[in-house]
């Protein structure tokens, strides 16, 4: 029997109902709709990615998520506890190790107050550290959430529970979401682009970044500042344009037959990606090439054409949101500060870290508002948990210092967008070892970000095996006391 037969024999009427979400719903909707889908009411994979609107009036209109894979000592850096400095060398109360487990220490670890120096900056007098140098300027502009609570402390279930929801694989992204509910605002780039530096991929792989059960059209397309922007979307050897352009015709006639034999929206899924690709391969490079910025642009953000790197990472994000990219997120890879070698210490390590990174964000802040895109614009920076009060085990004997897994308490920073600028939400105790006041946990977070989009985060669903799933599960709820 021919192939096509057979699989539309088993069709069953659960198939069919479930596909026309997608085809006869599709076309109900935008007639009831005006021709104009909406995200309060289930939106089909079919439906134009520039027609797709919030549910309300969005405060920000872009995101830029700086991720500092392996999350950095919120306590050397953000939350200053200086009764912790005063009891640096006790021994850790029990009542804070009692039926606890910790990633690497194990026994009575060591108090540890922070090894640096923390100043007040800004017209708000927010405490930082001297980790921090070019931050100081700018913290006038950004609203810090002290009281981070998350329930996972191994990095790559924290980092998949921070992006998509879950700890577990198979869900969609926080930028796959986006892209779903807004579409695009430039038909030649993609919504949704990831960059990474340091090397690495981020602890959850390309599920933090990936589109899950949505259509794989809304996935983060991960973009390179050196070499070719976009891997395997440059023509093969001995083909021009025009014949690219014959080939992608041809194969878009057989998916459309496909398409209207089969109905499955993976199809027309690959079919408008084809189409991206090929438009990308002239719009990509021209956006991706920071030689067209002058010299005293590229020497705020201390960024090298041809370098792959943070620095040149934070001016494409500028870059790219500028053209209309929806959601930009940053991977940076080396922020998991145990301090069991001089390059993770409190010291010397985390000096020269954020010596690549300080600089970069503190310009792209300055140069956002210098453009007129910072209002506009929401800025996130964090890792996936935060980090001890004591001394990490391994590092007894040692003469560097350095912090375990903590996912009790952390610090993460939002700036731009909506939000309230020199702010300080929440508060830890005294020690830094739990939330006395205001706790935001991820779904919290997530809910916060989608509504400064525009959306309500019960609303913006997606059903998927016999139930409506969203970005925050069953949970969250906005932080109010962050918005301006």
């Amino acid at each position: 029997m021919f192939p096509n037969f057979e699989y539309l024999e088993q069709r069953t009427r659960r198939h069919f109902l479930s596909a026309s979400g997608i085809g006869l719903g599709s076309i109900a909707l935008a007639s009831l709709s005006g021709g104009l889908a909406k995200a309060d009411i289930p939106i089909s994979s079919q439906t134009p990615l520039e027609q797709r609107k919030p549910h309300f009036d969005p405060k920000a209109k872009r995101v830029i998520y700086l991720h500092l894979t392996g999350s950095p000592p919120n306590l050397d850096i953000y939350d200053y506890k200086p009764e912790l400095v005063r009891r640096t060398g006790e021994n850790c109360p029990d009542e804070f190790l009692k039926g606890r487990t910790f990633a690497f220490t194990s026994g009575v670890p060591k108090l540890l107050g922070t090894p640096r120096k923390f100043t007040q900056n800004g017209q708000s007098g927010t405490w930082l550290s001297d980790a921090v140098p070019n931050l100081h300027r700018v913290a006038d502009d950004i609203s810090f959430i002290h009281s981070m609570n998350t329930d996972q402390f191994n990095h790559a279930p924290a980092e998949l529970l921070l992006y998509t929801g879950s700890p577990r694989s198979g869900r969609p992204s926080m930028g796959s979401w986006m892209t779903y509910g807004l579409g695009t605002e430039n038909q030649d780039l993609p919504g949704f682009v990831v960059l990474i530096s340091s090397g690495v991929q981020p602890n959850g792989g390309a599920n933090s970044f990936g589109s899950g059960f949505l259509p794989s059209v809304f996935q983060g397309v991960q973009c390179r500042s050196k070499g070719d922007p976009v891997l395997y979307a440059s023509d093969p050897a001995g083909m021009d344009r025009s014949i690219r352009r014959r080939s992608l015709d041809a194969l878009k006639q057989l998916n459309e037959i496909q398409a209207a034999e089969l109905g499955h929206p993976e199809t027309t899924t690959r079919i408008a990606q084809y189409e991206l690709a090929y438009r990308m391969q002239t719009s990509v490079p021209n956006v991706m090439d920071i030689n067209k910025e002058t010299k005293e642009t590229q020497e705020a953000y201390g960024a090298v054409p041809g370098e792959s790197s943070f620095a040149n990472n934070c001016l494409l994000a500028r870059r790219l949101v500028e053209q209309g990219v929806r959601f930009v997120q940053l991977f940076d890879w080396g922020w998991d500060f145990h301090g069991t070698g001089a390059d993770t210490g409190l010291t010397e390590g985390l000096t020269n870290k954020w010596a690549m990174t300080d600089k970069p964000i503190a310009a792209l802040i300055e140069d956002l508002k210098q453009r007129g895109l910072f209002e506009d614009t929401l800025i996130i920076c964090g890792g996936e948990f935060g980090r001890t009060p004591f001394r990490e085990g391994r590092t007894a004997a040692s003469n560097i210092l350095g912090r375990d897994h903590f996912p009790d308490c952390f610090t993460m920073w939002l700036a731009g967008g909506g939000v309230k600028g020199g702010f300080n939400y929440g508060q830890t105790d005294e020690l830094g070892f739990g939330v006395v006041e205001n706790r935001v946990t991820p779904h919290d977070l997530q809910a916060t970000i989608m509504h400064l989009m525009g959306f309500d985060h019960e609303k913006l669903t997606y059903r998927f095996q016999g139930r409506d799933y969203r970005l925050t599960d069953v949970h969250g709820t906005v932080v109010q006391g962050v918005i301006a």
